[in-house]
């Protein structure tokens, strides 16, 4: 947390009824993301680069990703820019649970618009593309987490 309350790291956890390597080849899937996201539509892969369009309500945008940690089992994450902005890196951490026929998935979000100018001049792109404050964004994401970790789920065989 910073000044003023903002939140700038939120994580969501869910089990899913398969094992680590299983669930972890069905989330660095990137065109699946449109699955079980609550924002996501469509996505372009240009290599270990993606682009993600998304949609809430009213607002579209897209941001370019790169994959930045892919461990097989155990976690896959990708960094988020607009316009070579830092905006964020979204991940999901794998444990096994249950003796390995169920896996506990923690995903998570980092907020990267953390410094001067290019703070600034993100969280002014952020709300124009978005439509969310920056003192709103950690709670907006929390609940299109819960969202994507029951979709993820039911995408793996398990209750939605």
């Amino acid at each position: 947390m910073a000044a003023g309350g903002r939140v700038w790291e939120v994580e969501e956890s869910l089990v899913v009824p398969l094992p680590a390597a299983a669930v972890y080849a069905v989330v660095a899937d990137v065109r699946r993301m449109k699955e079980w996201s609550p924002e996501v539509f469509g996505i372009w892969l240009r290599g270990r680069d993606f682009v993600g369009f998304n949609r809430r309500g009213p607002w579209v945008w897209f941001t370019t990703c790169r994959v930045v940690v892919a461990e097989p089992g155990r976690e896959f994450a990708f960094d988020v820019t607009s316009f070579g902005l830092p905006i964020a890196r979204w991940g999901y951490r794998l444990t096994p649970a249950e003796e390995g026929t169920e896996t506990l998935v923690t995903e998570y979000w980092n907020d990267r618009r953390r410094d001067g100018w290019r703070r600034r001049v993100a969280e002014v792109l952020g709300l124009v593309f978005t439509g969310t404050p920056p003192a709103q964004r950690a709670a907006r994401n929390r609940h299109g987490m819960r969202t994507t970790l029951l979709r993820l789920r039911a995408a793996c065989g398990g209750a939605p």
